[in-house]
């Protein structure tokens, strides 16, 4: 009895784990069957991978095949898996060593032709390979340039089911075509850069410009309210270009959810915070995450150590906006479904941004709001008191009221504010060496509590006394004051610090 051996590797959500792919050829009537609690896509691999490897000139066994995918108790979902399938039952067939690929991790999408397309979440895939000793892998041409991005691996490309067949010594008669479906990472689309605004084209808004620096300081979550034409979306998709780079770690971990997305050929790997920005239309699942079967990435998973921007946040349908709280106290989000629960993570900074009305004119004397005050309290009513209690910065943005020749040439830089960004962020980092904590808006309550000033605390207090600020809203007010004595170079916030944090977050925005 010869079996027929193969590794690939499965995801659910961004975890990874080994298949052991094994093909017995037994006798009976003709019939190939997949079994390991494969899904619909992976079921329908037995057409796409008997047609490929006969179109490589492999004469399909006429008796029973039959495919196992170990451990049967995970399910696998996919057709990244097919060139696996396909090498399994060469090997059962003797085409190829029975023992050639136990060390070989084996990838790819099998057309009916036999070519072979590149698959998405290539890059998670091998990080799990190489972390597990499996050094060796085989990938689509397609996915060549992604491949290279994770050092450590020896990588081997084919386009054709042929071609796997050749590399361990059989004969295949095969034709590639000249432009594979598929090939969509290039080496130039992997190096593109990633584009960020510059603050200084911002006319004026000083105030929220400064605001936005605590924000990328601390790692601050921020509502910015003011009619239509303020300058808020260009503040909001400025933002990551004041922040802090993203470290190698970090890298990695917004390119593997890239990678799953079917995004990374647009960005590569780059140090710049990815920005998402959700249409108000949007849907639960698109935000959080969602499908049939196991749940994929949703907008919060995207926007992953990075800025997460919700423009006319009040249009968002109540419950979009509802499920924002979880991701945004713990970092992670829980998408269960039938096949069972994925865990993604969604460590981000929210930045919304909101008309002070409906029709986006309620500022000033209000002449030229045509909104019912009923409309007015329903409109800000979707921001309920649990989303704006874990919003740290709330400000206005107010219209602008002279513009001159040197009004753009007056505001920083980008580089200049994100050079204070980062001494405030290795203040911090040195602060809460041995702790975990990256930034000030990572801090612990009780930390809070023991470290912060008298003269602070008492402010605090007399906010939580006057019922100006919640518990929670009291520690994050503590959270802001450090980030704001690291801004002015002191070694712990006073009671002037504390003054202005709670002063941003309890500014009256309606």
């Amino acid at each position: 009895m010869a079996i027929g051996n193969a590794l690939s590797v499965g995801l659910i959500g961004l975890k990874a784990f080994t298949i052991q792919l094994q093909a017995f050829i037994s006798p009976g009537l003709p019939y190939f069957s997949i079994i390991g609690l494969p899904d619909a896509s992976l079921s329908e691999a037995r057409e796409r991978v008997k047609s490929g490897c006969t179109a490589s000139g492999f004469a399909w066994p006429q008796t029973r095949v039959t495919v196992n995918m170990s451990p049967a108790s995970l399910p696998k979902r996919g057709s990244s898996h097919d060139l696996a399938i396909a090498a399994a039952v060469l090997s059962a067939s003797g085409v190829i060593p029975h023992d050639c690929l136990l060390d070989t991790v084996v990838l790819g999408e099998v057309n009916l032709d036999g070519s072979v397309h590149g698959v998405n979440g290539l890059l998670p895939i091998l990080l799990h390979a190489r972390d597990s000793g499996l050094h060796r892998v085989i990938v689509p041409l397609a996915n060549r340039d992604e491949a290279g991005l994770v050092d450590g691996l020896d990588v081997r490309t084919v386009a054709h089911v042929g071609e796997l067949m050749e590399m361990f010594g059989a004969h295949a008669t095969y034709a590639i075509r000249d432009t594979l479906p598929g090939m969509a990472h290039t080496a130039d689309d992997l190096a593109q850069p990633t584009t960020v605004g510059d603050m200084a084209e911002v006319v004026d808004q000083q105030e929220a410009k400064q605001a936005l620096e605590v924000a990328a300081a601390g790692g601050h979550h921020v509502l910015m309210v003011g009619p239509p034409g303020t300058g808020k979306t260009m503040l909001a998709s400025r933002l990551p270009g004041i922040m802090a780079p993203l470290n190698e770690q970090d890298q990695f971990e917004v390119a593997s959810i890239r990678s799953l997305c079917g995004t990374l050929g647009a960005y590569g790997i780059t140090d710049v915070p990815p920005f998402e920005a959700p249409h108000h239309t949007a849907t639960v699942p698109s935000l959080v995450g969602g499908g049939s079967g196991i749940g994929k990435p949703g907008a919060v998973t995207r926007a992953h150590r990075g800025v997460l921007f919700m423009d006319e946040a009040p249009e968002f349908a109540p419950r979009a906006l509802q499920t924002l709280r979880e991701p945004l106290e713990s970092g992670i989000v829980a998408v269960s479904r039938s096949r069972g629960t994925t865990v993604y993570p969604a460590s981000f900074q929210l930045v919304m941004a909101a008309n002070p009305c409906p029709c986006g004119y309620g500022y000033g004397t209000g002449e030229r709001c045509s909104c019912r005050e009923r409309d007015r309290i329903r409109y800000f009513a979707r921001l309920s008191g649990p989303i704006l209690d874990r919003i740290d910065i709330q400000i206005p943005v107010n219209p602008i009221s002279h513009i001159g020749a040197a009004s753009a040439a007056c505001g920083e830089t980008s580089d200049m504010i994100r050079g204070r960004v980062l001494e405030a962020r290795r203040i911090a980092r040195a602060r809460f060496a041995g702790l975990g904590w990256g930034c000030n808006a990572q801090a612990s309550g009780s930390w809070l509590r023991e470290h912060t000033p008298a003269a602070a605390l008492a402010v605090v207090n007399e906010a939580l006394g006057s019922q100006r600020l919640s518990l929670r809203g009291a520690d994050r007010s503590m959270r802001l004051a450090w980030t704001l004595a690291d801004l002015a170079g002191h070694g712990r916030p006073d009671d002037e610090d504390m003054v202005r944090a709670i002063a941003l977050r309890t500014k009256e925005l309606t």
